[in-house]
């Protein structure tokens, strides 16, 4: 990990901000706003009245969330940047890193429906009538289905070993501290 006040690798931003959202979300449940309102969605209440430990105080920890907060507002905003400023190449194509994380979504969304896709042709439906059989065929066949989801299968993989050897090139301007 970068040391403290040193700019972060993008691999070592999204690191934090996974850890911010995580320290986010364990003060914020302390809360007891938060508490109350969590109390009314499950049907199982504690018995009882409940007040706060002697070492939890609620102001304190609601402006350690703002901190948390701002800090994680202000990370997300130099990982958006980072992501706008610095390129991949696609498919022979060069892209913003963002536009290569959609790319990425939308092939494994395709490669999902090629799945399904393959899956469904890998049977032909069969209806029995008056001593024959119909067959209805296949909109795609099981071969070219197939094809079509290992090139899909392979475009990812491509797209995503960029983005990943992006990550550990890309600096972003925050610094860690």
């Amino acid at each position: 990990m970068a040391d403290q006040g040193e700019r972060l690798k993008l691999y070592e931003a999204l690191e934090l901000r996974a850890e911010l959202e995580a320290r986010i979300k364990a003060v914020r449940d302390c809360l007891p706003e938060v508490r109350k309102n969590r109390d009314r969605f499950y049907s199982l209440r504690e018995d009882g009245n409940r007040r706060p430990s002697p070492d939890f105080d609620p102001a304190a920890a609601r402006e350690r969330l703002k901190r948390l907060e701002l800090r994680r507002r202000k990370l997300n905003t130099a990982i958006q940047q980072a992501n706008f400023q610095h390129r991949v190449e696609h498919d022979g194509e060069p892209m913003t890193l963002s536009e290569a994380l959609e790319a990425r979504k939308r092939l494994n969304e395709s490669i999902g429906e090629l799945h399904a896709q393959l899956v469904a042709s890998a049977w032909q439906r069969v209806i029995y009538k008056e001593d024959r059989d119909i067959v209805e065929e296949n909109e795609v066949s099981y071969a070219e289905c197939s094809e079509r989801l290992e090139a899909a299968r392979l475009a990812f993989r491509s797209l995503n070993r960029g983005l990943r050897a992006a990550s550990f090139g890309v600096t972003v301007d925050f610094r860690d501290g």
